[in-house]
């Protein structure tokens, strides 16, 4: 009986021995099993998806002044007889022409030939060329663009081989810490695929009025603009369309459902805004306090422009908005978002706070001016064939964002065009304009007071850049 317990007991201990030893081993293992079945998703995912994601190549073809062939442009005989001079002796001074050439990515959308890709991948563009993953290729059309979201939709001519379009997904369901899979062509070396996570969700990086990017840790570069990134379930979630060009990890990329909320007027061309024509700025503690609001959720009207629909409906400065139709409005990016979403005509209820009394204020909206010269009068946006560079009114956000004193005054360079004025004088997007010809600027009014007063063919800016400031010229 005793050998027998002795037995059993021995049995027992080498039993649980084993046991121990196997859980052990398969604790060890699961890590890698996960990693390999992760790597399996990943490339079951990039198989699924390749065909829909296109590259893009662009020719943009740029007409420059060529002087009389022996003369320079720079040469001071011309700067001396002018023009007119060379125009009426040797029949003017004929253009020379220069190829611009850039690439870029984009997915099919519907099995017409529809793709979408990025506003600044097809801008200007006199010929667009679509690759697909078999190396076939397509000539397209620019069918619809927006800048202000950057946003383009173009077309081809499908043939009976034409891949199934993407699936796209809902950006709205993304969660920060989800898989995510980027597809495109980077530096033109063709379809391309990176993974990662998403990062962050409504980010703001003064891309334009409308931002509400995600950010990626899934290696996006150059070429890779207008590409689509993937969740794990293979539906497009978002655009591809920027990286900060000093990091690393960091990629920004357009939901998709702002996409699709466009789609329709994309297809008719151009997208057509509701305007409400007021000046906005978020909320802090001090502006709350001083207005007697107990909260720093809601936007701030600072200006109502004459005769806006903002302005007949009875708006008023100083007025807090806290809601559009019943939906809350915490910033000031929601609420231009909310706005623009809205068609032009429709009706909206505007709730706001007023001497320390809640009112809803109906307002029939307008169409957000689309014209040069009213966007100048509106905005403050100077016309890009004269100078090249577009500017807004410096605001709390913008100021922190770009490392500036609250009390910092001047207008915020936000774009800046190629070739233009502006970009060969060196000028660059958030800049802050101080000066015009040795005169103050504190807002967009001062800027286009003085740009209209100038009447010279040159500019004398002083730029706040950074820690410092400089002298710039512009010269037309």
């Amino acid at each position: 009986m005793g050998l027998f317990r002795h037995s059993a007991s021995g049995h027992d201990t080498a039993w649980r021995a084993f046991k121990f030893i196997g859980i052990l081993v398969l604790l060890l293992l699961l890590p890698a099993c996960a990693i390999g079945r992760q790597a399996l998703d990943l490339a079951d995912l990039a198989e699924e998806v390749k065909h829909s994601v296109v590259n893009l190549s662009t020719t943009q073809v740029i007409r420059m002044e060529r002087g009389h062939p022996g003369m320079p442009q720079d040469n001071p005989l011309r700067d001396f007889f002018g023009d007119e001079f060379f125009e009426r002796f040797f029949g003017g001074l004929p253009e020379r022409e220069r190829r611009a050439n850039a690439l870029g990515s984009g997915f099919i959308i519907s099995s017409d030939g529809l793709i979408l890709t990025n506003h600044h991948v097809v801008a200007r563009a006199t010929e667009i060329k679509v690759r697909l993953e078999n190396d076939k290729e397509y000539d397209a059309k620019l069918v619809g663009s927006d800048p202000q979201t950057d946003l383009a939709l173009i077309r081809v001519k499908p043939d009976k081989d034409f891949p199934k379009a993407a699936r796209l997904g809902n950006s709205n369901d993304t969660r920060v810490g989800s898989g995510v899979m980027a597809v495109g062509n980077p530096f033109g070396l063709g379809h391309t695929v990176t993974s990662g996570i998403v990062s962050a969700k409504g980010r703001i990086i003064g891309a334009g009025p409308y931002d509400d990017f995600l950010q990626t840790d899934a290696a996006i570069n150059p070429g890779n603009s207008g590409g689509p990134l993937y969740n794990m379930d293979g539906e497009v979630i978002g655009i591809n369309t920027a990286i900060v060009a000093q990091g690393q990890g960091i990629g920004f990329a357009i939901p998709i459902n702002l996409a699709v909320e466009l789609l329709p007027q994309l297809k008719k061309g151009k997208v057509i805004r509701g305007w409400l024509g007021v000046m906005i700025q978020d909320l802090n503690k001090e502006l709350a306090d001083s207005l007697g609001i107990k909260t720093t959720e809601g936007v701030l009207v600072s200006d109502v422009v004459t005769d806006a629909p903002a302005a007949k409906a009875g708006l008023k400065r100083g007025d807090v908005i806290v809601q559009v139709n019943g939906r809350e409005v915490k910033e000031a990016h929601a609420l231009s978002r909310m706005i623009a979403g809205t068609p032009p005509g429709s009706k909206v209820d505007i709730t706001v706070i007023r001497n320390g009394d809640t009112k809803t204020i109906p307002v029939t909206l307008g169409t957000l001016p689309d014209s040069t010269a009213e966007r100048e009068r509106q905005e403050g946006q100077q016309p890009e064939e004269k100078w090249g560079m577009t500017v807004q009114n410096l605001t709390p956000e913008l100021a922190q964002r770009l490392g500036l004193e609250s009390d910092e005054k001047g207008v915020v360079v936000v774009q800046v065009v190629p070739d233009s004025p502006a970009a060969q004088s060196g000028l660059q997007r958030g800049d802050l304009i101080k000066e015009i010809n040795r005169k103050p600027v504190e807002t967009l009014s001062d800027f286009n007071n003085l740009i209209q007063q100038s009447g010279k063919d040159s500019l004398l800016l002083l730029v706040r850049r950074g820690a410092g400031t400089l002298y710039i010229v512009l010269k037309k």
